[in-house]
């Protein structure tokens, strides 16, 4: 096991742009295994991760190794689980990375599922932590670090050692749905969503209201597109099921997007329509 300067051996199980992201930072600090489900999804990741790779100053693609088999991450030394906020799908990896790493810390990234319910089905709550990263995890900074009381010891220095690595800065947050950030965030995007519909304003004149007067990067309607229009409803379901505010609940406008197909950026049309 790898001291408090981090992970020697990081594995990454998932195919998507958090796990490809990641895995592409980690190829900075040395090998990385990028564990996909099927050869087609293998064949994806590897090329989306090694690119990314290539974009970063001291990114390594040939770092990269992907698989499709869980044995060949038996000897990693940290496991980390990044793919969809299914809270049943995430429990059934988690509990198959505790057998095929038998002896790595394991962590996972979601962005909205209570810690203690995915270390329950992990099955190896001792050495589960969460690593909330942020898209793109190239050029966010922070990592939202969930250390649970009981984890076994090293953990943390090995946490924190390796957001280091990484490039990132880590603040330890308590276990809640949603974290810090997107407990804050999510009530503000959803509440712009009802704004929108309830004055007939367009998403580029909401969004130019909070870029241009609040000084936002992006605007809300945008930042939603962004992030994916399921994903902010899955996020936006786990918020409202653990506090039931109303702030939290996902506007129908959201859910109408989603069962249209509209997911935002990634399925080229949301609140906005996209070339690419």
């Amino acid at each position: 096991m790898s001291g408090s300067d981090g992970y020697a051996r990081p594995g990454v199980a998932g195919s998507g742009t958090i796990a490809c992201s990641l895995a592409a930072c980690a190829s900075r600090a040395g090998e990385v295994r990028l564990l996909a489900r099927s050869d087609a999804s293998a064949w994806r990741a590897e090329e989306s991760a090694q690119a990314e790779a290539r974009k970063l100053d001291d990114g390594v693609p040939e770092r990269i190794k992907v698989t499709t088999d869980p044995a060949d991450l038996d000897d990693v030394d940290v496991a980390v689980e990044a793919i969809a906020e299914d809270p049943e799908a995430k429990g059934r990896l988690l509990a198959e990375l505790v057998v095929s790493c038998p002896d790595a810390d394991i962590a996972t990234t979601t962005s909205s599922l209570r810690l203690a319910d995915l270390a329950e089905a992990s099955g190896a709550a001792g050495r589960f932590f969460g690593l909330h990263v942020f898209n793109p995890v190239a050029k966010m900074e922070l990592v939202e670090l969930c250390l649970p009381q009981g984890v076994r010891a090293g953990v943390r220095g090995r946490a924190h050692g390796w957001c280091r690595a990484l490039g990132k800065t880590a603040v330890e947050v308590p276990d809640q749905p949603g974290f810090v950030v997107n407990r804050l965030l999510f009530p503000f995007l959803f509440e712009a969503v009802r704004l929108m519909e309830s004055t007939g304003m367009n998403p580029a004149e909401v969004d130019d209201c909070m870029r241009l007067g609040a000084g936002h990067p992006m605007g809300p309607l945008r930042l939603l597109d962004f992030v994916g229009l399921d994903v902010a409803a899955a996020i936006g379901e786990s918020l409202h099921a653990d506090s039931g505010r109303a702030s939290d609940d996902v506007p129908e406008r959201v859910r109408e997007l989603v069962a249209e197909g509209k997911l935002g950026r990634k399925s080229g049309a949301g609140f906005y329509a996209y070339d690419e």
